[in-house]
């Protein structure tokens, strides 16, 4: 929404209001990327990328509750001081939608035909930044708007009979109860509740180990729906002709009513109808640790979420749910970078751009509006070099480790350099990963992945900026998101 009015010395100003969508697939890091983000436009200095914010065009900035009172506020003003020194700690992660506005005062250079007017060679525009926090979870739950009960059933049934084949206990737990069980017969409450029950030990044991395309996602965060009936179903083999009140086709109803009631009205209608730009996070480095199978899953979640919005200015935001509203720029972004040494950022960046160009070869529209990047909203480590075997030249992390003990001067946690180990060619990877999926449960052990064996803390010594939270790229990420809105 773009407002126009004048100053009373007759120079022109303008308002904006744009809608920045926030989501990621599990253990992305969600929290920290806003966290970060508003406190590196609060304080710029070290948002060189961001054009505006390194011209010295950004007057001021302002946190405030977003306009829709029944949205909470995603709570900055915690999240910041407990990711900084000296006791820093990682937030909890999303389970709710919230959000908050951010509102930039900016200077702006005057277009030359409005210069021969003399006055000021700015005028001033006010650009209103609406984050929305949502859980990745129930992002995904968007493509179930184009599958019937019999489509979804079949699509879970299939891949818990592989899980059984891996010797998964939820999922041979939860088809030999489905085994026990007349479908077609008369529902009985207590039966669809423990057929819920082991259904929904199934996908958090999933999710547990790394898989992201798991459906419903309120059976994993359900929020103020916990033990409503609409979360009471689960994916059972085909039938046809069944009778009203069998146990079939209850959750048949079920299933539609969680589709149109949950997924349509109370998520897409109240939260997403007016995102104007998206950015979803994805870690990577935590799909390849844990191995084939949760890596290919990783790869289709973001090929559904790339369904869903089919991003570009000749698409439609949704398209297939009627809907006319545009996403004007999508980025997918692989976090914490810093993880890993410079030299594998190439290859982290190009399995996000090979899994997005994919989806969009097979869909139409313009593609210039959805970017790949890699970033560590929050760095955490430097970088440096080690001797390895037989005098090899190693590149290394430096950090303080989450689980490391304190030394003995009660300074905190000793930073230790690590060797992270060197990302695989991403066709060697997805070649290794759809055949995972099939069956293969590791890694060739000609592959070197420590990176994920490590986990960091914040460090002191990065907040070498007053409270300026050190990045990897997040100015760049900005940049691209919003600042064509600053010009």
């Amino acid at each position: 929404m773009l407002t126009l009015c004048f100053h009373q010395d007759g120079f022109p100003m303008d308002e904006r209001v744009v809608r920045l969508g926030v989501t990621g697939l599990s253990r992305a890091g969600k929290t920290v990327f806003i966290t970060s983000l508003v406190a590196s436009l609060k304080h710029r200095e070290n948002m060189l990328e961001l054009g505006t914010a390194h011209e010295g065009r950004i007057q001021s900035v302002r946190i405030q509750d977003l306009p829709e009172a029944m949205i909470p506020r995603f709570p900055f003003e915690d999240h910041l001081p407990a990711l900084m020194p000296p006791d820093p700690a990682w937030p909890p992660g999303t389970t709710r939608v919230n959000g908050l506005r951010v509102t930039l005062q900016v200077n702006v250079p005057k277009p030359l035909h409005l210069r021969v007017l003399g006055g000021r060679d700015t005028y001033q525009k006010t650009v209103h930044l609406d984050i929305i926090d949502f859980p990745g979870e129930w992002l995904i739950d968007l493509t179930l708007m184009n599958k019937d009960f019999e489509q979804w059933s079949i699509e879970h049934l299939e891949k818990i009979a592989f899980e059984t084949l891996r010797k998964r206990p939820e999922a041979i737990a939860y088809l030999e109860l489905l085994q026990t069980i007349d479908t077609e017969g008369e529902i009985q409450e207590q039966v669809a509740k423990s057929l819920v029950k082991a259904f929904t030990a199934y996908l958090k044991a999933l999710q547990k180990d790394g898989y992201s395309n798991c459906t419903p996602g309120r059976f994993l965060l359900p929020g103020d729906l916990k033990d409503a009936p609409v979360l009471s179903f689960t994916p059972l083999y085909p039938r046809h002709g069944t009778e009203e009140g069998s146990l079939y086709k209850e959750f048949q109803e079920r299933f539609t009513s969680y589709k149109y009631q949950i997924v349509r009205k109370d998520f897409f209608e109240k939260y997403l109808k007016e995102i104007d730009r998206q950015v979803v996070l994805v870690d990577v480095m935590a799909g390849i640790h844990d191995g084939p199978a949760p890596f290919e899953d990783q790869r289709k979640a973001m090929e559904n979420i790339l369904s869903v919005f089919k991003p570009g200015r000749n698409n439609k935001f949704l398209a297939w749910l009627g809907e006319s509203n545009n996403v004007e720029k999508m980025l997918f972004a692989a976090t914490k970078a810093d993880h890993l040494h410079h030299s594998n950022h190439g290859r982290l960046k190009s399995y996000i751009e090979e899994v997005i160009q994919g989806a969009l070869t097979r869909a139409e529209g313009a593609r210039a509006d959805t970017q790949a990047m890699v970033i560590a909203a929050l760095r955490v480590t430097t970088e440096g070099t080690a001797k390895g075997k037989g005098g090899k030249s190693l590149c290394c992390v430096r950090g303080r480790l989450e689980l490391g003990e304190p030394d003995d001067s009660h300074q905190g946690i000793p930073r230790q350099g690590l060797y992270p180990g060197d990302l695989p060619d991403i066709n060697q990877l997805l070649a290794v990963a759809r055949k995972g999926a099939k069956g293969a449960m590791q890694w060739p052990q000609t592959m070197n992945l420590n990176f994920r064996k490590f986990k960091f803390l914040p460090d002191s010594e990065l907040f070498d900026k007053g409270p300026a939270p050190p990045h990897l790229y997040l100015d760049q990420a900005l940049e691209f998101l919003i600042g064509d809105l600053l010009c």
